[in-house]
């Protein structure tokens, strides 16, 4: 056997053992038959937490007045921001018209990152740092499910990049992607993602 044929079949054997090792995993994530989708993705500041639009302006930090030994008092408060997702789940094959129980999905987690346009994506540098958290509700094929989250984390607010905002005129605009992971009633995982403009500010507080 030549050298040159020896070395092509390694090669095979390798792409296989590669193929072998993922299959699993490409198996679990592509034979849902459901498809889920995030329709409509929205945020509020914390500061103003039911005024959602599909972009949003997130204030650094809100002066909230407040009595103190009887006196009105302006108080530096740092809220969280809120965001709020429509989730649908449709059927892969459309010749489906009656799906089972099976084909439910169950949402058990999210993960947020941030990214500029201008490419400067260094956490806690360039934009906030990315965080996973915790987050269950079920869609059902052809129905529409709604979750609230949070969207900026107060912590966030308290480190940089964000934290040099409370003392200048400067914005930092950056794209979030929120993309939740669970698992159909079968067992096999399925994803959805969505983006969202968000506006970082010192900006005028809420009468």
């Amino acid at each position: 056997m030549s050298k040159w044929i020896r070395l092509g079949t390694l090669s095979a054997v390798g792409l296989l053992a590669l193929a072998a090792a993922g299959c699993n995993d490409f198996l679990r994530q592509g034979t849902s038959p459901g498809l889920a989708t995030v329709a409509m993705l929205e945020g509020a500041s914390g500061a103003t937490p039911a005024a959602f639009g599909n972009t949003m302006r997130s204030d650094v930090v809100t002066y909230v007045k407040k009595k103190i030994n009887g006196v009105d008092t302006y108080v530096p408060t740092v809220f969280n921001d809120v965001g709020r997702a429509t989730v649908s789940l449709d059927m892969k094959d459309p010749s489906i018209t009656t799906p089972t129980a099976a084909s439910s999905v169950t949402f058990t987690r999210y993960r947020v990152t941030y990214a500029r346009a201008d490419g400067r994506n260094t956490p806690t540098v360039d934009v906030p740092a990315s965080f996973d958290s915790a987050v269950t509700f079920t869609v059902t094929p052809g129905t529409l499910s709604t979750v609230g989250f949070d969207l900026v984390r107060n912590v966030a607010k308290e480190e940089a990049p964000l934290v040099s905002l409370v003392v200048n005129d400067d914005l930092i605009t950056v794209i979030a992607t929120v993309t939740f992971y669970g698992q159909d009633h079968a067992g096999h995982d399925v994803s959805a993602a969505g983006n969202i403009g968000i506006t970082f500010g010192n900006f005028a507080d809420p009468e």
